[in-house]
């Protein structure tokens, strides 16, 4: 007996294959393939790398990222401490207690307070991919509060700019954070400010390059 098999069941399926392909991680490259980038500290390759720089960059490719851009070029110099950070910077990005779209906003806010071009270009289209709404996004690239803003987004931008500019917050402010965020997503907010000012501070003093034709968005504000 033939069984009948609709069109739209055909379509539905391939669809699903389409999709799947398309959410599907992006492949590792091989050890000997890795190319970092940087300007002060010059890119180094893998035959170059000792037995501690090899441990932490082959930590860090069988972890959940899949490139090897950002800060880490520069942490290979002290390649222990450098692994111990991408790893704290895997979990502040990929199991935060802050929904995806408030932990790229808190980055933004970080890079935009070091005005980290790179660290910029990099998670604002991973904050947009969240869900962020773009007016916000632009408003903290502008250096400027959005308005009107949901609640938990406002929460996490008055606690976080509050306590980069004051290096305080209010008990008002906590208070509004905690209701709005628990105190697991506060204490992993702080965390987040943590770790992305540390890769601020590492990619601003590298003068790590935007990719080939990328100009910086953020504009230096007095």
């Amino acid at each position: 007996m033939v069984r009948r098999v609709s069109i739209g069941a055909l379509v539905a399926v391939a669809i699903g294959f389409v999709s799947a392909a398309a959410q599907a991680p992006a492949p590792k490259p091989a050890l000997k393939d890795i190319k970092l980038v940087g300007d002060r500290f010059t890119p180094l390759t893998y035959a170059e790398m000792n037995a501690e720089q090899r441990s932490m960059i082959e930590h860090l490719i069988a972890g959940e990222r899949t490139s090897t851009g950002g800060p880490f070029n520069v942490l290979l110099r002290s390649p222990e401490m450098g692994d111990i950070a991408q790893q704290l910077g895997a979990r502040v990005r990929y199991h935060s207690a802050l929904p995806a779209r408030l932990n790229e906003m808190a980055i933004l806010i970080t890079a935009r307070h070091w005005t980290a071009q790179y660290e910029w270009y990099a998670h604002k289209r991973l904050a947009l991919q969240a869900g962020l709404n773009p007016a916000i996004v632009d408003a903290i690239g502008q250096g400027k509060r959005p308005a009107p803003m949901p609640r938990e987004e406002q929460a996490l931008y008055n606690f976080e700019t509050e306590l980069l500019e004051t290096k305080q917050v209010s008990d008002a402010t906590f208070r509004a954070a905690v209701a709005a965020l628990g105190e697991r997503g506060v204490v992993d907010l702080m965390v987040n400010m943590g770790y992305y000012q540390l890769v601020s501070m590492v990619l601003n003093v590298d003068r790590y390059p935007l990719p080939d034709g990328v100009k910086p968005e953020l504009p230096l504000l007095k």
